[in-house]
């Protein structure tokens, strides 16, 4: 089994155990499934609801309440409640949690975006497991549509996951409302997603989450447009994430629309350069070879301004283009790392963003 970098998405419903509070047998069981994941030497982050579901525990609540603000206090009472619950599980089996709170808003600036990555990718890197939420006191878009499906989408966008798997307590896409048409039929693949799938899908799935079947089609579609794999699964079913990794046919699988590669390259090179940086003809021939980053070493000249996570354009010395590619580094910041070697950048800045100046992840040759 190859390594892969997974995301998680747990609903309400699965975490309460279909009843009004977190259910602490539910969640270890998920606990217990990503441990085995961890060992197995796969990468896991979890898009977790219920944090509204711990505070109505705390606070003995039966129902939501129906204004906006209530559902906001109620989250700010039950994310801290939360996130005990998820670090003292996970304690069993010697894993440390680390949360981290998003809004849509985080991700819809380019420096919000590489923070939150490279946040993650930081937690990953040290054996963490990370645990996202929608910040619901301060962002509203997921207390009303349920928008932690299409976080998750976004987060496993931000870490260029393998595998998006969405746990509810529906099983699947259905052709119709199997509780209402006996002859619907299970979708256990779609090679395609459409707007007839979209059609096949109704409101919310529980009253106990937010989000239905039609905010799982859309994650789906914001992750496969990354060349992400999705699966949408019943959360119930035992040890369901190592049978899915291991590549059992649980709930309804949903293919990318492009590779991961495919889709990277496409953005990259849709992507208006800000300036322009001049390489050596070593880091030509390094680049030309595969798999190489562009460090700071090989740079000979800055052209305009960019900040970091911009686009640029990488020219080789007889003035070709050679690539284009995302700077880890601003162009003030790169004027003063020029020529030299990685180990002195954090003498020279006083911090680093990682030894290269370009990583290979994020650059594509002409």
């Amino acid at each position: 089994m190859s390594r892969k970098r997974i995301v998680v998405k747990l609903g309400t419903s699965t975490l309460t155990g279909g009843t009004t509070r977190l259910s602490r047998r539910a969640m270890l069981g998920i606990v217990g499934q990503a441990a085995e994941l961890l060992e197995a030497g796969h990468e896991v982050t979890l898009v977790s609801s219920g944090a509204m579901a711990a505070g109505r525990e705390a606070l003995g609540f039966t129902k939501l309440p129906p204004h906006l603000a209530g559902k906001q206090m109620l989250a700010a009472i039950g994310q801290p409640r939360l996130m005990q619950a998820w670090a003292e599980l996970f304690s069993i089996y010697e894993r440390t949690v680390g949360q981290v709170l998003l809004t849509r808003g985080d991700l819809a600036h380019r420096s919000g975006y590489l923070n939150a990555r490279d946040a993650l990718e930081a937690l990953l890197a040290a054996g963490l497991v990370p645990i996202v939420n929608e910040n619901d006191t301060i962002a509203t878009d997921e207390i009303r549509v349920g928008d932690n499906d299409n976080l998750s989408a976004l987060v496993a966008n931000l870490i260029d996951a393998d595998l998006l798997v969405i746990l509810s307590d529906i099983p699947g896409l259905y052709t119709a409302d199997p509780r209402a048409h006996l002859d619907a039929e299970f979708l256990s693949v779609i090679e395609h997603l459409d707007e007839s799938h979209f059609a096949m899908a109704g409101g919310s799935g529980s009253a106990l989450g937010t989000g239905g079947m039609l905010t799982k089609l859309q994650a789906a579609q914001l992750a496969g447009q990354s060349g992400t794999t999705t699966i949408i699964a019943p959360g119930s079913e035992p040890q369901i994430l190592p049978r899915l990794v291991a590549g059992e046919r649980i709930g309804t699988t949903i293919l990318p629309s492009s590779t991961r590669r495919e889709s990277r390259e496409r953005w990259l090179l849709a992507e208006r350069p800000t300036g322009t940086i001049c390489v050596d003809s070593g880091a030509v021939r390094r680049l030309k070879q595969g798999g190489a980053s562009l460090l700071p070493v090989g740079i000979t000249k800055i052209e305009g301004s960019f900040e970091r996570g911009d686009a640029v354009r990488l020219q080789a010395p007889n003035g070709n283009a050679l690539a284009v590619g995302l700077v880890s580094y601003s162009a003030d910041e790169l004027h003063q790392l020029m020529g030299i070697s990685s180990r002195q950048i954090v003498h020279i800045l006083g911090y680093t963003y990682g030894e290269e100046a370009i990583h290979r992840d994020n650059l594509v040759l002409m």
